[in-house]
């Protein structure tokens, strides 16, 4: 991690739809660029994921996606409409930002769901894309979401019970995800601040016997970062994010010709290391490492790896 930075440049980019995002731009205004792809869905970007490249050799660009951060209008006011929040208006919006800002070839950052996004967007547009580095692989395979939200259950049953049970009776047995969706966007503040509570408890459960996992990572939020990040989480999730299941995955032979390295911790419960697996083995140019002491909240061996990577590629 490099020292702490403040932006040079940032702004609200009117993406339509009624929404601006919030970028902001750090490091060398002439060096390579390249693009946080943030978490979440709905997690917004954070003073720390500046630190992981060289302010001498990157203009890092950073990107609060629709609904979270600072962009606006936010998910955490329930009036907000999320009708224009697709996977679709993110790669549209990450690539109005690039024309915006000049930028003809840039390398993607990011992990989680934004591992998710960056695929979607390079398959999109991969002579936009000059490499991609990306920790805790997901492509939001409708597997994925069951194994995250029922199949880890196994795991913790007393904290999945209660996750289950933050849904109608008559809905335990069906999609949890659809059904907590209805519930955040409920028009009594009490039912959707209980649902709030309930989803990121579950989350912070997944994560605690993670060597590194910190107490409340996903519960402490401010509470309209809490309720936007749930409303965007279920949001996409009840939809698999509007992708064809397992078209990252067939269609990660259109990343060729873009170098790429993956990390992975072994003790990744909400997303074990099967689907970096599949991606290392579908994309040609991807290089993977699997740190064994590490879960998805990462490490230090984690970020050492990404660094590693990003100064690599700097030279690039």
């Amino acid at each position: 991690m490099y020292p702490p930075i403040e932006p040079y440049d940032h702004g609200m980019l009117d993406v339509g739809d009624g929404n601006r995002v919030h970028w902001e731009t750090c490091g060398n205004p002439d060096g390579k660029p390249a693009l946080v792809v943030h978490g979440g869905p709905g997690s917004g970007c954070t003073p720390g994921h500046r630190r992981a490249f060289d302010p001498r050799r990157y203009r890092v660009v950073l990107l609060d996606q629709r609904g979270c951060g600072r962009s606006v209008p936010h998910a955490g006011d329930p009036a907000t409409d999320m009708g224009g929040n697709t996977t679709e208006h993110l790669i549209a919006d990450m690539e109005r930002l690039r024309e915006h800002l000049g930028i003809e070839r840039w390398l993607l950052h990011g992990g989680s769901w934004g591992s998710t996004l960056i695929l979607a967007y390079a398959q999109r547009h991969p002579h936009r894309v000059s490499e991609i580095v990306i920790a805790s692989v997901t492509t939001t395979r409708r597997s994925e979401i069951d194994w995250l939200y029922r199949g880890v259950g196994r795991f913790y049953p007393e904290a999945w019970e209660r996750f289950r049970d933050g849904v109608p009776p008559a809905e335990r047995d069906g999609d949890l995800v659809a059904a907590y969706a209805r519930l955040v966007t409920h028009p009594d503040a009490a039912v959707r601040e209980r649902a709030t509570r309930d989803w990121l408890a579950w989350e912070d459960a997944v994560i605690s016997a993670e060597p590194n996992a910190h107490t409340g990572a996903y519960g402490d939020r401010p509470p309209l970062a809490r309720l936007a990040f749930v409303r965007i989480c279920t949001h996409y999730f009840s939809h698999g994010a509007w992708l064809e299941d397992g078209a990252l995955l067939r269609d990660a032979g259109r990343l060729a010709g873009i170098p790429g390295f993956l990390v992975h911790g072994r003790l990744d419960m909400g997303g074990p290391p099967q689907t970096a697996w599949e991606l290392a083995r579908a994309w040609p140019d991807a290089e993977l490492v699997i740190v064994e002491d590490s879960g998805h909240t990462g490490s230090d061996a984690v970020r050492a790896h990404i660094g590693a990577a990003l100064d690599r590629f700097a030279a690039r």
